[in-house]
């Protein structure tokens, strides 16, 4: 069934709801990575918990039934474009589909709301005519 993604949708869940009871911060992905680059001695949470995202998706994909994908035929400048894109849009939507997607939503934010709606309906758009 779809026991994994039930599972890791509760675990995303937990996490984001820990971080922000026991720190009062939003898990917004792309922030920590730029809290970790710039304030690493200041903000330990933000490296600990990207270190955590990356156990759990490891330990996750061990336990899973679900063999893991294959590789990409993409080249590195495809993934460096790409980086590049998803770090422009992030800063240009004010966060990222962690932040906003999972955390503003849960909130009842309408930005986070009308920002998840334009990166679904993109991704869908750009999924149908690039795949």
């Amino acid at each position: 069934m779809y026991w994994d993604s039930i599972i890791g949708g509760i675990a995303i869940g937990a996490g984001a709801s820990l971080l922000m009871l026991s720190a009062g911060r939003i898990a917004g992905i792309t922030g920590m990575v730029t809290t970790s680059l710039t304030r690493f001695r200041q903000q330990l949470w933000a490296p600990v918990f990207l270190l955590g995202l990356v156990l759990g998706g490891l330990i996750g994909q061990q336990a899973s039934s679900v063999p893991p994908p294959a590789l990409s035929m993409l080249t590195l400048s495809h993934y460096l474009v790409g980086g590049l894109l998803v770090g422009l849009g992030t800063r240009w939507g004010n966060g990222c589909t962690s932040g906003h997607g999972v955390c503003g939503i849960a909130r009842l934010s309408p930005r986070s709301i009308l920002a998840t709606l334009i990166f679904m309906v993109t991704g869908s758009l750009t999924a149908t005519f690039l795949i």
